[in-house]
């Protein structure tokens, strides 16, 4: 029975082990860790955004400097306000090639949505340094090629005035991949979104959902991280890793 036992231990731990390089689940995997935030502190203040840790955020520019993003209960509540014209955006310095990011998310209504818009503002070639997106709802994950994309001048530009050719419409096919992800709503879920060379994948409660390759997504220089809330999110535990 012992040895029977001692089996049973050693075959779950392989399996275990051969289950994490595909799912990121070791720092090893992720390359080195470069940032944590487990957002454990309070605010000196209640008027306006003070996330803290290098964060930053667009409140000031997009929602007349009302607060949208609060600190409690040991997590980043982000929240759109009424009198905003843009979507919720926190970001952080992350720079690297390749890496991962891990968070715990939770959407507490079917229209809430995250997303982990990777950029870098040095890119003049595209709008805003928008490079590639990944984003959740309680539905769906959808991965986007920003730079060959929807961002890129001429094509955001000509999308902007509605008046995009046959050809810029043919250019924009390709740029997105959907993925079917329920997650349930008012739960905490863990999220991991890794880069590497022209591919980007997710993984949902240490499931893999999908990936994407497509050429902007190897930009050279990932530099920054938004956080990017069109309603309603809440974030914690928040890890960036950079491979090289």
């Amino acid at each position: 029975m012992k040895n029977q036992t001692l089996r049973t231990s050693i075959l779950r731990c392989l399996f275990a082990l051969a289950l994490a390089p595909v799912f990121g689940q070791t720092p090893k995997d992720n390359g080195q860790l470069i940032f944590e935030d487990d957002f454990q502190r309070s605010e000196s203040q209640e008027k306006t955004d003070e996330p803290g840790n290098g964060w930053g955020t667009n409140s000031k520019s997009r929602a007349k400097g009302h607060k949208q993003v609060d600190l409690r209960e040991g997590a980043l509540f982000i929240y759109l306000h009424k009198e905003a014209d843009h979507a919720v955006s926190v970001t952080h310095p992350a720079e690297f090639c390749d890496g991962a990011v891990a968070l715990r998310f939770r959407l507490d209504d079917a229209k809430d949505s995250l997303g982990l818009d990777f950029a870098d503002l040095g890119c003049k070639e595209v709008h805003a340094g928008h490079l590639f997106l990944a984003q959740i709802n309680p539905k769906q994950v959808s991965l986007r090629d920003y730079k060959t994309g929807s961002m890129f001048l001429p094509l955001y530009e000509a999308r902007k005035a509605k008046k995009l050719t046959k050809e810029q419409q043919a250019m924009l096919k390709g740029k997105e991949k959907v993925f079917p992800c329920p997650v349930e709503a008012g739960k905490w879920h863990d999220l991991l979104v890794k880069i590497e060379d022209d591919e980007l994948s997710v993984s949902v409660d240490g499931k893999l959902v999908g990936s994407f390759k497509s050429e902007g997504i190897a930009h050279p220089t990932k530099r920054m991280l938004r956080l990017s809330v069109p309603h309603n999110a809440v974030v914690d535990d928040v890890k960036i890793w950079r491979k090289k």
